[in-house]
């Protein structure tokens, strides 16, 4: 289901050892508190939601706006979770690790004695919502972080993180298994970002269905015919350069175009070819094909059977102890630790019985400002 893009500065640095401890603390407190309370698929609900996840990442001390709030945020998740106490998990990572999601998702689920077809179902939606927001949804924001969390019943949600160097944006993208009906068509809930981008093309989109139907079709029959149209491309003046003179053409509308990529990897679309998928999930799931091949499918399906894919940008247009940089104003380590503190003795009181555990509810819900 789609519940969100963010778009967030980049921010360098590390969070100081002092903050981080504070933060691991207090997440665990509002994690079991919420687990207690709720269920674990509120928690997941929760964490697919940008705009929450975003105010977590503020009550914890972190930089309100800061790219650092997905790879921090989560990494205290991970460290703050106990899948045996509280039968939620926290897989993946930034970099290297997120390689790793698979293997962690296996170990996790049998940890927690979660069957082998749901560890096989987790570890397809990782994949896959990895290859949708790197390949099928190219807006510039390649993917560097990428983490699951998950329950023993199987539910899911995942937050990953794509960077712009050039303008110094990361994106986040957050996805959630309740309701999803489609990895392929409209998967993320809400879109949350800066500014939209154009051209982009978005494979996932609802008008992109014709083209995702001729694309699955290019890598049947179609192979040779498309290396021959790739052949004779060669040497021709790229469709942009002819539009952005002017001087070659009088064309003064926009104009939609897609350039075709010089380097196609022939080997994933014949790989494509011998495994016959007859859905777009399943061509995504083909191992090497990536946004330059995906790119060269949707030319052919766009400029040569009219199946034209989508160039609609997916985006759309608190702090309780301040923030590591900062802003809007140091962190209060006392009252931080005092919060901690009162959480983690509401948990205790919500554990000896329905009576106090109301009383601690009540007390919680009195809270208010960015203080006690």
């Amino acid at each position: 289901m789609r519940t969100g893009i963010a778009d967030l500065p980049l921010h360098w640095g590390h969070a100081p050892r002092w903050l981080v401890t504070r933060m691991i603390r207090l997440a665990g407190a509002v994690v079991k508190i919420i687990v207690t309370e709720y269920g674990s698929s509120e928690l997941i609900r929760r964490l697919a939601d940008p705009f929450w996840f975003q105010a977590f990442g503020a009550a914890l001390g972190f930089d309100w706006h800061s790219s650092g709030v997905t790879t921090v945020v989560t990494g205290v998740l991970r460290a703050a979770i106990d899948p045996q106490e509280l039968g939620v998990a926290v897989c993946g990572g930034k970099g290297s690790r997120s390689t790793r999601t698979p293997r962690e998702i296996e170990e996790v689920c049998e940890s927690l004695s979660i069957s082998s077809r749901k560890a096989e179902e987790l570890k397809r939606a990782s994949m896959l919502a990895a290859k949708v927001d790197n390949a099928a949804l190219q807006d510039g924001f390649p993917l560097y972080h990428h983490v699951i969390v998950f329950s023993e019943d199987g539910e899911w949600a995942i937050i990953q993180q794509g960077m712009d160097v050039e303008t110094r944006l990361a994106r986040r993208y957050h996805w959630l298994s309740e309701g999803l009906s489609s990895f392929v068509e409209e998967p993320h809930k809400a879109i949350v970002g800066a500014r939209a981008r154009q051209p982009v093309l978005n494979l996932v989109a609802r008008e992109s269905e014709d083209a995702r139907r001729v694309m699955v079709d290019l890598v049947g029959e179609g192979v040779v015919r498309l290396k021959r149209l790739v052949a004779e491309a060669r040497g021709f003046i790229p469709l942009d350069d002819w539009l952005r003179t002017g001087g070659r053409s009088r064309v003064r509308r926009v104009v939609r175009y897609l350039k075709m990529p010089w380097s196609i990897n022939w080997r994933a679309v014949e790989r494509a070819y011998q495994l016959g998928p007859k859905r777009f999930e399943e061509l995504l799931e083909v191992r090497g094909l990536g946004p330059s091949t995906l790119r060269g499918l949707a030319l052919i399906s766009a400029l040569i059977f009219g199946a034209e894919p989508s160039w609609r940008d997916p985006v759309k247009f608190s702090f309780a102890f301040g923030g590591k940089d900062g802003v809007p104003f140091p962190v209060n380590r006392d009252a931080m630790d005092e919060a901690i503190q009162f959480l983690w003795e509401s948990v205790r009181m919500a554990e000896m019985g329905e009576k106090d555990r109301l009383e601690a509810l009540k007390r919680l819900s009195a809270i208010r400002g960015g203080g006690k």
